[in-house]
């Protein structure tokens, strides 16, 4: 359901006078990141690097990263191709020429944290072997416009698994404004999309939907994420490792390779 939302009413004028537009209770902020200073949380080197010169060239370097893709680009790119940026992975990729997905925080809306993706080594999470997924999807959101991006990727995949107790399927909106990621406001924003309906489904299979807050840009470079415009499709093994890959909407062959890659993986010994 989509709806205007004043955020924090009893709160002073300079955080109620923003507006967030909600997707299934998910804020976003609706003033336009037009500039190149923000697409990420605002930043602060800290007191103790002020002298450091490694710390200062790597901010010099990340800051001319950041200026030369603004907002206009990717919405140029958006233009183009609607977000596809590149075509899904056909086949699954080979677990010798996989990388890992790196580990991300995540929180959820009843408060609870965790560090994804769960895997079977025992060093990202305290699990015990038989908890751990033998796939995993991970569907990444940087901005609202993409969330029916991912949709079109998580829903059929739902329903193909929602019977698997070896599959996770995961949906990370990130948020990345300086203020929202602050505590008082990070905890007061869950709070009021924890109260966002199920879909009434009894399936063993969830759509987990998690938060991550706070600057990103170290781990979108990881995985050569540009464009934040568009929705990011994982899929994991295991050992967490990135076994095939999807962007922007989903194209029927697309979804039938990505759901074939899953009925491989579960196979895997």
């Amino acid at each position: 359901m989509l709806r205007w939302q004043r955020l924090g009413s009893t709160a002073p004028e300079r955080f109620s006078c923003r507006i967030f537009f909600t997707v299934e209770d998910r804020p976003f902020s609706l003033i336009p990141s037009h500039l190149p200073s923000q697409r990420t949380s605002n930043r602060f080197l800290n007191f103790y690097q002020i002298g450091n010169k490694a710390a200062i060239e790597k901010e010099r370097a990340r800051l001319a990263d950041e200026m030369n893709r603004g907002y206009f680009a990717d919405i140029s790119e958006m233009k183009q191709h609607g977000g596809k940026i590149a075509a899904a992975n056909k086949i699954i990729i080979p677990a010798m020429a996989a990388v890992k997905f790196p580990g991300l925080e995540v929180n959820f809306p009843d408060g609870t944290a965790l560090k994804l993706p769960i895997t079977s080594n025992g060093h990202d999470v305290d699990a015990s072997e038989s908890s751990v997924p033998k796939a995993t999807l991970l569907c990444l959101s940087f901005r609202a416009s993409s969330q029916a991006m991912v949709d079109s990727w998580s829903v059929p995949f739902g329903e193909a698994f929602g019977n698997s107790e070896k599959v996770q399927l995961y949906e990370v909106s990130f948020i990345d404004a300086w203020l929202l990621s602050r505590n008082p406001i990070k905890w007061l924003l869950l709070r009021v999309m924890r109260k966002s309906k199920p879909d009434g489904r009894k399936d063993i299979l969830q759509r987990q939907i998690a938060y991550s807050f706070g600057d990103n840009y170290y781990f979108r470079k990881e995985l050569k994420i540009l464009n934040l415009l568009t929705g990011y499709i994982f899929l994991l093994d295991s050992f967490g490792r990135i076994r095939w890959q999807g962007f922007g909407l989903a194209k029927q062959e697309e979804l039938s390779s990505l759901l074939s890659c899953t009925s491989l993986l579960l196979e895997e010994k």
